[in-house]
């Protein structure tokens, strides 16, 4: 079922007309595996009703029409940015949808977005957003109040701290500008003692959330990220930009060198999700300060703990203090809670193995539906396929396998070697190998179907596709 938000109606500053926003959706999320996944990372993960990059879109649209909102990702996200912002009850126009050819780390991402939002309005003031934050919605009046101050700083927004905290970064204000401060300093992560240090010193949390005007934040980026500045006025082909464009954050880039800089707080409720031990502190706890989330728990003398498993599944833990527990189909991490930042040691032995669970879950998402992988060998796998009302695969072929298709429920459109033809409950049709084919739901219902392949070879790269009305190649 798709969930429908309703959207503010009015923006919560009236005097914020001219704030637009980006929206930065390109991160994989890995520090949440095996949650997160390169290909399905945490930002588009429905923990809740929503996601975190849906309740990220809800909270721009208080200072931004649609139409000012853009969103920086890559290629294997977009289909997940459009569908939920469709979800929303909104479309995203699709010149406010930036594809970065390959991840270059903040800056160039803002550089892109900002580069476009200039050319399409003018000078703007523009908030820049993480997908993958969780922030009260009223912290909007906050982040719009400071737009007057944005036409002479670049704003960054710091968080009143509420522990001492060795995941972030830390600004030190210096002096009152009225709605803000003039940023003192930056400091880098750091130890539980010094962290403890920086709180009593009056320190914030780098939230990495800003406020630029165009105009201010090109001049600083020519005056202390010139190669960047460079690679941006040489062309406006993406693709040959993001070739000479060097990796590096907005911070390290600009904020920390730039002299323009100035600090606004935010009293408001923020998480950054980083790690299951920010999720932790994040849900509702039972009465011995355990989560237990999408499963059933039987724990006894056990507190502390974030349980994640599959729904109708007990687990049960005895004598078990401070742990995370993530089970999913194809993936179990047990770990102590204040380990869990160590879970990208993982991350990094799955990729140099070439493991693709790193970049997929067993349940895949397109632009169409979804495909679960139920079984799988080197010559057949097995795949439950949902297709959504009204939409279709690509016209494809593949040279190592056949398929054969049985419909659970619904119905289904065929187009098999120039016939095309209908299945309904229960009827079932053989693809050769090396034959044109497609797939589509003409009906009202979700179509579910079963499919076998058996070949060769069975890898999700071998298609060919000639008609794709979703501009996949």
């Amino acid at each position: 079922m798709m969930l429908i938000r309703s959207i503010p109606s009015n923006r919560i500053y009236h005097g914020a007309e001219n704030i637009r926003s980006i929206i930065l959706a390109g991160g994989s999320g890995t520090r949440l595996w095996p949650l997160s996944r390169e290909k399905y990372p945490k930002q588009f993960l429905k923990l809740n009703d929503a996601s975190l990059f849906q309740d990220t879109v809800l909270r721009c649209l208080e200072v931004s029409d649609i139409s000012e909102i853009f969103v920086v990702t890559n290629e294997s996200q977009k289909f997940f940015v459009i569908g939920q912002v469709e979800e929303l009850g909104h479309e995203l126009p699709p010149e406010n949808l930036l594809l970065e050819p390959e991840g270059r780390n903040t800056l160039p991402a803002i550089c892109y977005g900002m580069q476009v939002i200039a050319k399409k309005f003018g000078r703007s003031v523009v908030g820049i957003f993480s997908s993958d934050h969780v922030l009260d919605t009223k912290a909007m009046e906050t982040i719009a109040s400071a737009e007057e101050l944005a036409s002479e700083y670049l704003i960054t927004f710091g968080i009143s701290p509420t522990s001492p905290q060795t995941g972030y970064g830390y600004i030190k204000p210096g002096e009152s500008l009225g709605v803000g401060y003039k940023v003192s300093e930056f400091k880098e992560k750091p130890d539980i003692e010094v962290a403890e240090k920086y709180i009593k010193e009056g320190c914030l949390w780098n939230s990495g959330m800003f406020l630029f005007d165009t105009d201010v934040f090109f001049n600083e980026l020519k005056a202390h990220a010139p190669k960047v500045s460079d690679a941006f006025e040489s062309s406006e082909d993406i693709q040959e930009i993001y070739g000479k464009v060097p990796s590096i954050s907005v911070d390290y880039g600009i904020m920390e060198r730039s002299g323009r800089v100035a600090t606004v707080k935010i009293d408001d409720r923020w998480n950054d999700l980083g790690n299951f031990d920010a999720i932790y502190n994040e849900f509702d706890k039972d009465e011995n300060g355990n989560v237990v989330y999408n499963c059933d728990g039987i724990l006894v003398n056990s507190t502390d703990n974030l349980i994640y498993s599959k729904p109708k599944k007990i687990v049960s833990m005895i004598d078990v203090k401070d742990m995370v527990v993530v089970d999913t189909p194809d993936a179990l991490l047990v770990c102590p809670r204040e380990s869990s930042q160590k879970v990208k040691e993982v991350v990094s032995a799955l990729k140099d193995e070439g493991d693709e669970r790193v970049q997929l879950h067993q349940t895949v998402y397109r632009p169409w539906g979804s495909y679960t992988i139920l079984e799988n060998s080197e010559r057949h796998k097995i795949k439950n396929i949902i297709v959504f009302p009204h939409k279709k695969l690509s016209l494809q072929m593949h040279h190592h396998r056949s398929e054969h298709w049985v419909v659970v429920e619904g119905m289904a459109c065929v187009e098999n070697d120039g016939d095309r033809y209908f299945l309904r409950q229960g009827e079932s049709t053989f693809i050769k190998a090396g034959i044109r084919h497609r797939l589509s739901n003409p009906g009202k219902l979700p179509l579910e179907i079963i499919e076998v392949q058996l070949g060769e070879y069975v890898g999700e790269d071998d298609i060919v596709r000639f008609d794709d009305e979703y501009g996949r190649e």
